[in-house]
């Protein structure tokens, strides 16, 4: 059992809980997730982590209600306990493997758009605990979908960004990093986006165009989170990768994500699975796909 240190709202639909996990806190980076289950019967939820603190021995963690389980899991209040609490999975950013003097050298902007700011933050502050200071660009829909915003202020370059025009600047996430790199005199060796696939699909068009080497997470196609259910297939490269266990970080220049959606969406439908498992055979799963 793992306790719940705190339990809170960010918005509407969005939660945020600190669990009490000193093994996973040990040995977590930013970019690894854990696979969570709030009650012995519950689902297995694949959650990106978002914090950590090794000293507390405790995990952060931020939550969208999307489904019965995801529900469950919100009504957990502090001091309540989880079922199971497994991790770290998945492999962390690729910016922890790189001599941090190297990475004082690049310059470097992640695009978050919605959930996809809480995974960009333990990154974001890992830089900076590193002395490397990196842009950070947040969209959402309107100003009350903005999550983390004081968080991401302390450890980053911060430009906000509303669909509405509510909060920040107006328009999309990829407005925003063009005005910056065409009218704004920015420049980036790389950059890093984390949000819906559409975004990140939008984004990687943009960053082809202006020739940025670009990261994407996949962490929105992940299902199972260990390789073997399949829901997290994809094409990069003309390669088949499980999302769960050789990434969730890619090329985002190499991602078919048209495929990754359209799989995504038969993945929901009990028909559409079984097409997929009958029509992929062993390579519908990720402990086959060898």
């Amino acid at each position: 059992m793992f306790k719940i240190l705190e339990a809170r709202t960010l918005a509407n639909n969005i939660f945020l809980m600190d669990i009490e996990a000193p093994r996973v806190a040990k040995h977590c980076l930013p970019g690894q997730f854990v696979i969570v289950r709030s009650h012995e019967d519950g689902e297995r939820i694949p959650l990106t982590i978002c914090d950590y603190d090794r000293e507390k021995g405790s995990v952060t963690i931020v939550v969208q209600i999307i489904g019965a389980g995801t529900l469950r899991l919100s009504k957990l209040t502090t001091g309540e306990y989880l079922h199971d609490f497994v991790g770290p999975l998945g492999q962390p950013s690729e910016l922890t493997k790189e001599p941090i003097e190297e990475l004082k050298k690049k310059k470097i902007v992640f695009v978050a758009g919605g959930l996809g700011t809480a995974p960009v933050y333990p990154q974001a502050k890992w830089l900076h605990e590193h002395g490397v200071t990196c842009d950070v660009i947040i969209g959402a829909k309107t100003k009350d979908l903005i999550i983390l915003e004081k968080e991401m202020e302390s450890v980053s370059n911060l430009f906000l960004t509303t669909d509405d025009g509510s909060y920040g600047r107006s328009g999309m996430v990829t407005k925003v990093l063009e005005d910056l790199v065409t009218n704004e005199g920015h420049s980036y060796d790389l950059c890093i986006t984390i949000g819906p696939m559409i975004m990140m699909k939008f984004v990687c068009l943009l960053t082809k165009k202006l020739e940025i080497p670009t990261v994407v997470s996949m962490n929105p196609v992940m299902v199972d989170g260990t390789g073997m259910c399949g829901g997290c297939r994809l094409m990069v490269g003309g390669e088949v990768k499980f999302a769960c266990v050789d990434g969730p970080e890619f090329d985002g220049h190499a991602v078919d994500f048209d495929q990754a959606m359209k799989r995504s969406a038969m993945y929901r439908t009990e028909e559409g699975r079984r097409f997929l498992e009958e029509k992929e055979g062993k390579a519908h799963h990720g402990e086959c796909a060898g």
